[in-house]
């Protein structure tokens, strides 16, 4: 193309005026700094955001079955269980009964919620405890005369000093009734496995037992507080709450995953709009350096310009000469960012190079997660912010009089 032929000589010419070759070259470093700064972070943003959200389902159910109002718990959990489990893309509903006690170990104690869960054949296990970091889940199951298990999250075991095999006390505040009210008891446990989910929170509070042994320990009948439902496709957990509200009942109410951590999940998508606010102001900036680098190149070739259209050439190819100059600086700069940015991330998560202080964040370190859906818009939006750049020094171009530039030369 001609336009193009024209726009790529006048990039490559060496020229008189040399502020006009560094401005250029400003333009490119600005375009693949913002470029680049948007990849990273919202690499960033994405890394925490799906390393939270698979750490969190790791352990929590995608729809919670609960009271309202603290009550005597779920009875006849049963039926409606299979009834739940028939909603669309539900593939199971799980009882789960939560509670708290006091565990001492051989170094110290500390308080943990407890989560009875099924560990009949077929039932669903939380994620987490499919890989444990010691014992096994099948080791949770006693039998009579045997002390009960419980897994511990690795962070509290740490506390406890508890090791897999070995025991500790569970105290229970309201563990007997007597004449004169409720009072504490203690069982002993014995540790059947640890886990880690990657979650601060569940690693150092967290524990699972046998949902029948940890019914006959609270002195609770056949009743629950939670019944959990797993779907194919976690996002579909607002209508598959809906639906299962009208199954239900008044006294119940259905909670999603995303509503259970919605301050966390804000956060994060806050966080991601104003990452592009602000670091997309980097791209103004390098705009602005392309239109003053392309006004500069008006001026200094308007002789050439003035000779193009004495030849015949029309104002419209003018334009595309200095359209497809911005084009061209937008372009080398998007893919030395993406470069840049794309090899940064690869390697700041693969030798995790930014560690965090886990009880502030929960996780390790920063996770960086690239998507090139992100690339193709930032990308796009790089090179069209350049584009936008050429619209006032390519229609200038189209200004200059072939008569009155050529009167002197």
């Amino acid at each position: 193309m001609f336009e193009l032929f024209i726009a790529r000589r006048y990039l490559r010419a060496k020229r008189k005026q040399v502020v006009i070759s560094v401005i250029t070259a400003i333009s490119v470093i600005g375009v693949a700094a913002g470029v680049m700064a948007l990849v990273i972070a919202l690499a960033i943003n994405n890394g925490f955001r799906s390393t939270l959200e698979r750490n969190l389902l790791g352990l929590t159910a995608h729809v919670s079955i609960q009271e309202k109002t603290i009550g005597e718990g779920i009875e006849g959990w049963e039926p409606l269980s299979r009834q739940l489990a028939r909603l669309p893309h539900v593939k199971t509903a799980a009882p789960a009964l939560y509670d708290v006690g006091f565990l001492s170990g051989p170094v110290n104690g500390d308080g943990a919620s407890i989560k009875g869960i099924s560990i009949a054949r077929g039932a669903p296990v939380p994620e987490a405890l499919l890989h444990l970091k010691a014992g096994s889940i099948e080791a949770l199951h006693s039998e009579e005369g045997e002390q009960p298990g419980i897994i511990l999250g690795y962070r509290l075991a740490e506390r406890l000093g508890a090791v897999v095999g070995k025991s500790v006390a569970l105290t229970i505040a309201n563990g007997h009734m007597t004449p004169y009210g409720a009072r504490p008891s203690t069982i002993q446990l014995r540790v059947a496995g640890v886990f880690e989910s990657g979650f601060f929170q569940f690693d150092s509070s967290l524990a699972f037992m046998d949902l029948p042994t940890m019914q006959r320990l609270f002195g609770l009948g056949d009743v629950l507080n939670a019944i959990e439902l797993y779907l194919d496709d976690v996002d579909a957990a607002p209508q598959v709450a809906a639906a299962a509200e009208t199954l239900i009942g008044s006294k119940l109410a259905a909670t999603t995953w995303q509503e259970q951590n919605g301050q966390l999940l804000n956060a994060l998508k806050m966080e991601r709009v104003v990452t592009v606010v602000t670091i997309g102001l980097i791209q103004v900036v390098a705009a602005l350096n392309i239109l003053i680098a392309l006004v500069m190149m008006v001026m200094e070739k308007h002789r050439d310009i003035a000779i193009l259209m004495s030849m015949g050439a029309r104002a419209k190819q003018i334009r595309r000469i200095f359209v497809w100059e911005g084009a061209m600086i937008g372009a080398v700069g998007t893919i030395i960012g993406l470069t840049v940015g794309y090899t940064i991330c690869y390697f700041a998560d693969k030798y995790q190079w930014l560690r965090l202080d886990e009880q502030i964040y929960s996780i390790s370190f920063v996770p960086f997660t690239t998507r090139w859906v992100d690339g193709v818009w930032i990308a796009g939006a790089a090179i069209g912010v350049s584009l936008i750049a050429t619209i006032y020094p390519a229609r200038s171009a189209t200004k200059i009089a072939p008569v009155e530039s050529l009167r002197y030369e």
